[in-house]
């Protein structure tokens, strides 16, 4: 490894090592606005400038490889010049805007023209003004400010996969911009806003919301789907304002899509406040206690076996569990965390888990997705596999409809016809899986949710097995989820116990008559139709499909106004924290379910969280690893049986809107309709 030397500290990096690389793990601080470790080296801002010894000029340290017997100086006197004259020239045309800019408190120019700027200017010809371009509804522009640092372009063309940004003219005429006037197609297009080091791009929804030093901060999870991508949640008072990443290099990295960012102005949107029971055919507000006395009066003489429940895709463990139990007490093995009716083994934790893990796509050479669309089930996710792809020596393919994932992808088949030939040795690609170091597969809900859904999961199962994806260090089986509590309900074993009904058995007892009582916790993506007769308790944060069909409204908390435990796609348990309070009366769910209990005469055995967090403990010891991904012993999963020929249908038409919280969100809704209307232009069809 090169040795060199920096402000006359002796360092020694591996080969390949920049010289501004070199400097950050030498603890010396470079300043800089285009380089960022995650983007291709562009060398465009010039402020990362040092002195190299027997250099006839400053270089810039991002893009000069390090060399043995190097002796660099980033705090002479020529170095201080060159910076000062390149912040100079950075702020010749930048706008005197920091009082009513978005990225005053959080701006790089402001902070690195205080530590490393001029105090004044030469320039007394006008600025040069450049006219605003419209990127779509999430991200705001005033390109006066962009010191074309080209992050944004980086980012969409290597990390999103979308080459919608790029540089026109050259010299004072250089604009960045989308070519032809559109928005961006990207789920991942607001990550440019934090990559952007001036005020060139901003938060649109969030504009002239607050200063970042008014904002209390809270680490946790997004549940808005699976991956469980580390977010930290920005409040004023009793409002969300704000979401941004938080770095977690196994899960998210920095990124996190569109929807986990931008969805939570649905939070105070149709919100559910106080209890409801439906009298008279009306909804009408109600005391706590009045609720629990009316579910009571209608619980009493129902036996267990006509009471059921099913939990929703965006509920917490604790609730999980805490309705499971209650349940238990009642009489009732009918329950569900299922919804969608999707063919998941609880029996093999390894079957139902994403076992290669986020981070470990990585090691992966080949890929076979079967009925899943990572692009809009998981944009984090497919990212990564876009990633991979980027590296080389990656061989990726599908079963499925045709789909665009932002790298080429090879189309096996639309249906399950070239699973079971892939399975037999019969198609062309096993030759690939048969010499790939590390395959892997990833099996979607758009496989599992069909009537033939466990023959389908039994055949991935084989695929992995004879295609030598599962083995001592390497397990290339994953399940991609769509939603953030069904992990942890299946971990709970919130599922039908002996004798109990699953999600379609619960529906057709209602429609029969033989279901009476069916408690809805957060579940609204069920047919609500299909509940016939029956007495509805919901219980959730916003008034969609479930509590309108409710004879009784139990108002909980959303994902940011309590501390809970949720567990992403890939078995990683993960907490999340609150950081405002439930509006009104709306309480936290597990305690809204221990009331109720004692309303009912089953009082369950927890008064507070860490009690009810040690019986998570007895239920399955993987509670106890926080932030891990434990892996799960293979076993048999899955049931031989009849495969049908349809091709695989995608579980998601519209990724904007998948859930009460984006369905509630006026910028998801925006989002929907700018891109139905891109889609329409693309297309060339009305409508």
């Amino acid at each position: 490894m090169p040795k060199l030397t920096i402000n006359g500290i002796a360092v020694e990096v591996p080969v390949g090592t920049t010289v501004l690389q070199a400097c950050q793990q030498a603890g010396v601080e470079v300043a800089h606005f285009c380089f960022h470790e995650r983007l291709a080296i562009a060398g465009n801002c010039r402020m990362c400038l040092v002195e190299q010894e027997k250099a006839p000029k400053p270089i810039a340290s991002c893009a000069m490889p390090v060399a043995e017997g190097m002796v660099i100086h980033t705090d002479s006197d020529k170095a201080k010049k060159a910076r000062h004259g390149v912040m100079e020239f950075l702020l010749i045309n930048h706008p005197l805007d920091c009082p009513i800019c978005d990225q005053g408190g959080e701006c790089d120019l402001q902070d690195q023209a205080m530590a490393y700027g001029f105090d004044r200017g030469r320039f007394l010809e006008n600025k040069r003004a450049v006219k605003d371009k419209d990127f779509g509804p999430l991200v705001a522009t005033s390109m006066t400010r962009c010191i074309h640092c080209t992050r944004c372009v980086r980012f969409l063309t290597d990390v999103a996969g979308v080459e919608e940004l790029g540089a026109t003219g050259r010299g004072e005429s250089m604009e960045i911009g989308t070519y032809i006037e559109r928005a961006l197609t990207s789920e991942l297009s607001a990550n440019i806003i934090d990559l952007c080091p001036v005020g060139a791009l901003t938060s649109k929804p969030y504009a002239f919301s607050a200063r970042p030093w008014e904002l209390r901060k809270t680490e946790s999870v997004d549940v808005l789907d699976a991956v469980g991508s580390n977010i930290r949640i920005d409040s004023r008072g009793p409002q969300v304002l704000r979401v941004l990443p938080r770095l977690n290099e196994d899960v998210n990295e920095e990124w996190i899509s569109d929807k986990t960012r931008f969805a939570v102005d649905g939070l105070t949107r149709r919100r559910l406040d106080r209890p409801y029971v439906r009298r008279d055919g009306k909804l009408v507000e109600a005391e706590w206690s009045e609720a629990f006395a009316f579910i009571a009066g209608r619980l009493k003489g129902v036996p267990g076996g006509r009471m059921a429940a099913i939990a929703g895709d965006l509920v917490d463990c604790e609730a999980m569990l805490a309705l499971k139990e209650l349940m238990a007490a009642l009489g009732s093995a009918n329950l569900d965390c299922r919804q969608d009716g999707a063919a998941l083994d609880p029996g093999c934790r390894a079957g139902y888990l994403f076992n290669t893990t986020i981070a470990g796509i990585g090691q992966a050479d080949a890929c076979l997705l079967i009925g899943t669309n990572p692009r809009r089930e998981a944009p984090i996710l497919n990212a990564r596999l876009r990633k991979r792809w980027l590296q080389g020596g990656f061989k990726p393919a599908a079963i499925g409809p045709a789909v665009d994932l932002t790298f080429p992808v090879a189309m096996l088949g639309t249906g399950p016809g070239a699973l079971l030939a892939l399975v037999e040795g019969k198609h062309e690609w096993w030759s690939t899986l048969q010499t790939a170091k590390n395959p892997m597969l990833i099996l979607g809900q758009g496989a599992l949710t069909r009537p033939d859904g466990t023959a389908i999961l039994a055949l991935a199962r084989q695929l992995a097995e004879r295609a030598g994806m599962v083995r001592d260090g390497w397990n290339g089986f994953n399940l991609l989820h769509r939603a953030a509590a069904r992990v942890g309900g299946l971990d709970l074993g919130f599922v039908p116990g002996p004798g109990g009904r699953g999600t379609a058995g619960i529906l057709g007892g209602c429609e029969s008559g033989e279901i009476e009582i069916v408690y809805l916790l957060g579940a609204d993506e069920i047919d609500a139709r299909r509940l016939g007769q029956a007495f509805v308790i919901y219980q959730g944060h916003h008034g969609d499909a479930g509590a309108h069909r409710a004879d009784v409204v139990l108002p909980g908390a959303a994902y940011t106004e309590k501390d809970a435990t949720y567990v992403n796609t890939e078995g990683r348990v993960q907490l999340g924290r609150r950081a405002v309070f439930p509006p009104g009366d709306a309480r936290e769910d597990w305690k809204i379910l221990r009331a109720l209990s004692d309303a009912l005469g089953c009082k369950l055995p927890y008064d507070s969280l860490p009690q009810l967090r040690k019986r998570m403990l007895v239920a399955n010891q993987v509670f106890a690893g926080l932030d891990e991904a434990t892996p799960a012993p293979w076993g048999a999963f899955g049931t031989a049986g009849p495969i049908d020929a349809a091709p695989f249908v995608y579980p998601i038409a519209d990724f904007y809107r998948t859930d009460p919280v984006s369905r509630a969100s006026p910028t998801m809704a925006a989002c929907a309709a700018a891109m139905g209307a891109e889609t329409r232009q693309k297309t060339g069809t009305h409508g």
